[in-house]
């Protein structure tokens, strides 16, 4: 059977997320209170072959459920009642696979240094031209397109690790502890014919090649190894 290392699955997915089936088509969030701004944002946004989403308020867009596809948000920063810094804060660390693209009226350096250290990808001065924002989308979708390839290789991981049985976990903490069969064998209480074979399921279950493979994969579902007596 080909067994597929960590790398090997996000590889696959980086080459099916070029495919327009892998995802929906993107969407690209509009928040600003001027309708002028948004009609015109939102036309272009579509133009461009993106889903144009607009809302005239941060609460307005707070409210909108959660998508599963990537995404960016174009944000302004002067906004009635939670103004765009504001919504960065109450979304950044939840939102990572949305990247925030500022726009503004005032050329204020404070400000733009607070929003580029709170994550913001770019932050763009009006008026700016329509290449340059479309330029500043379609790398925040790349950017959230590659956050969706992560989180899809670490779910599969997940999956891999969740299919295992109590013994051949307890198996794998060892192993990846570094210990060898025969002292894994004696941690569990059986014999090393036994720690070999739940040691082969537990390397099929996980796609794993090598060693080096798991102790990858180990860190990457942030796993601990298991103590050694």
């Amino acid at each position: 059977m080909l067994l597929l290392t960590f790398g090997d699955i996000e590889g696959r997915l980086t080459v099916k997320s070029r495919s327009p089936v892998s995802y929906s088509t993107p969407i690209v969030f509009v928040v600003d209170d001027d309708i002028s701004v948004r009609e015109s944002l939102g036309s272009l946004v579509e133009v461009a072959g993106w889903e144009p989403r607009t809302f005239a308020s941060a609460e307005e867009f707070l409210s909108h459920p959660r998508v599963s596809a990537p995404s960016c948000l174009v944000l302004d920063v002067t906004l009635p009642d939670l103004n765009g810094l504001d919504l960065q804060k109450r979304i950044g660390g939840d939102r990572v696979d949305m990247p925030i693209i500022f726009i503004t009226g005032h050329n204020d350096v404070p400000m733009t240094v607070q929003a580029m250290k709170a994550g913001a990808v770019e932050f763009l001065t009006k008026p700016f031209s329509e290449d340059v924002l479309l330029s500043a989308i379609q790398n925040a979708i790349e950017r959230s397109q590659a956050v969706f390839v992560r989180e899809a290789g670490l779910q599969i991981l997940r999956d891999c690790h969740a299919s295992l049985s109590r013994r051949e976990r307890e198996v794998m903490a060892l192993v990846v502890s570094g210990l060898l069969n025969k002292q894994v064998g004696f941690e569990l209480g059986i014999s090393e014919i036994t720690v070999k074979a739940h040691r082969g399921k537990m390397m099929q279950k996980m796609r794993a090649r090598s060693l080096p493979d798991l102790v990858n994969m180990n860190a990457r579902l942030g796993l601990p190894s298991a103590p050694q007596h």
